[in-house]
């Protein structure tokens, strides 16, 4: 069941506190609550909800208002609702009309939100927040095979493209420690089929044996080849043993369904994999696998080979981003490895489809500039900032083409730089979601939230404009805006 209050809230200065206090109309918050569009970003989150089928759900400005100020601030989820339960300005912001010491829900429903909404969602309220700022009503565009005969309008503005890597919360990998956290998860589900059989004797597994000699190993510093196929081995037989001893004692059950939960029977199946994959590598004396599996947790996770400084290998979803104007969108998530350069086409008309028309240049490492990609940028009359294949041509360009080429290449920092932002500001290196949805929920979310924060940027120098704000005050609160850590000190907002 759908319940919502409407964007027209109480002012601020007729916000109930319990104690003397005057709330300040100049507060950021107060300032972002009427630059969020509430009730678009409300329709979109009643969508997969029925009207009158269903206990009450919370208001969506509430749930919406709540995952703004956890991304704004980097916090988990117990964090925002102890911070939003402290400050009045923040419940205010989420559509409150009195202050309350109470928690406004419980921390588990971020991850059922997260579950329930999904990229999708996350997107069109992305969409949304843009429209807002770049003065669109609706999207301008059609898809191709729908649009009318007629004149195609004219090339405008600029796309930066690139692909980054949204860093999965777990831990470096290596093929000992996979093959043990298998291990002791195997004995977990033979010690509670024990149990629930009640069979008169316990499998033999080993584990004392089994956990000292991966101790020994991890107390080597720099173990050679060979010990560390030993050591392999000697886990693969541990493994493979407890394996049969579960597919024993699962033929004992006699009941209907089986003896383990959801959860179990999935860690069940990733183990068994993950042994298969380490046995063929064992074998074939090799190092990687197809679909290889780096975490027992997050099976869903691919290590991604990226060649950065001091990281040659990532583990996360890979993300192509479009950038326009600043305001970025997710053209494609991934969570196994592919090669961004094959998505150029399919990202410029994207943006011909929201936005009406295509770019007029694209902003592009060499990766994404093959000879298939510039035949099709030049039949659609778009620039691009590589340099040109073949021989120099004879004629050498003026200096003012040249400086502009220089300055047009030198702006595809500028996505470059959001990456960094994000990484560093929101998170976007730090996925703390588990499950494969939630974990692309998180990550749309984050470019939601920098996209809103740069909105919100963006209006405090149109209040500077109207005379609302001083230039002081502005210089503060942008200061705030660009070098809020996710750690923020005590009475800090952004």
């Amino acid at each position: 069941m759908i319940r919502y209050n409407s964007a027209k809230q109480v002012k601020i200065e007729e916000f109930s506190t319990p104690f003397e206090m005057n709330m300040d109309p100049n507060n950021r918050w107060v300032k972002l609550s009427n630059t969020v569009p509430w009730d678009e970003l409300a329709a979109i989150y009643h969508q997969s909800m029925d009207k009158d089928k269903g206990a009450p759900i919370k208001d969506a400005r509430l749930v919406i208002g709540a995952l703004i100020i956890k991304h704004m601030l980097g916090l988990d989820d117990r964090g925002v609702i102890e911070m939003i339960s402290e400050n009045p300005y923040m419940q205010y912001f989420i559509g409150l009309s009195s202050y309350t010491s109470k928690p406004v829900f419980s921390p588990v429903l971020f991850v059922h939100i997260r579950r329930r909404l999904g990229p999708e969602a996350f997107d069109m309220m992305n969409q949304e927040v843009i429209m807002r700022a770049l003065g669109q009503k609706k999207p301008q565009g059609k898809p191709k095979e729908s649009r009318d005969d007629g004149p195609e309008p004219p090339n405008q503005g600029k796309l930066q493209i690139d692909a980054t890597i949204a860093d999965a919360d777990v831990k470096y990998p290596t093929d000992v420690g996979l093959l043990n956290d298998s291990r002791i998860k195997a004995e977990e589900i033979i010690d509670l089929l024990y149990k629930k059989l009640q069979l008169p004797s316990k499998p033999r597994t080993y584990r004392r044996v089994a956990r000292k000699d991966f101790l020994n190993f991890s107390k080597k510093k720099k173990p050679s080849p060979k010990i560390v196929r030993k050591t392999i081995r000697k886990q693969l037989g541990y493994l493979g043993r407890n394996i049969k001893h579960i597919h024993s004692m699962l033929d004992q059950y006699e009941g209907d369904g089986s003896p383990l939960d959801k959860r179990l029977q999935k860690y069940f199946f990733v183990i068994q994999h993950i042994h298969d994959q380490q046995q063929q590598m064992y074998k074939q004396k090799t190092h990687s696998c197809p679909d290889r599996i780096v975490n027992i947790h997050q099976p869903h996770v691919r290590p991604m080979v990226r060649g950065k400084a001091g990281r040659h290998v990532e583990f996360g979803a890979k993300i192509n981003v479009s950038l326009h104007e600043g305001y970025g969108r997710i053209d494609r998530l991934s969570w196994n490895p592919f090669h961004e350069g094959v998505d150029l086409v399919k990202s410029v008309e994207n943006f011909r489809s929201f936005y009406g028309h295509y770019p007029e240049v694209v902003q592009v490492d060499g990766i994404y500039l093959s000879r298939d990609n510039r035949h099709w940028l030049k039949s659609k009359g778009i620039r691009h900032t590589g340099k040109p294949l073949g021989r120099p041509p004879k004629q050498q360009k003026s200096a003012y083409e040249k400086a502009k080429d220089k300055k047009e290449a030198v702006g595809r920092n500028q996505i470059e730089g959001a990456f960094g932002f994000g990484k560093r500001k929101y998170g976007l290196n730090l996925i703390l979601a588990k499950t494969q949805k939630t974990s692309e929920s998180w990550i749309a979310a984050i470019l939601f939230t920098m996209n809103l924060a740069r909105f919100f940027k963006e209006s405090l120098f149109a209040f500077f404009l109207r005379g609302k704000i001083t230039l002081e005050k502005l210089f503060s609160e942008e200061k705030y805006v660009n070098n809020q850590s996710r750690r923020p000190l005590e009475g800090s907002v952004f």
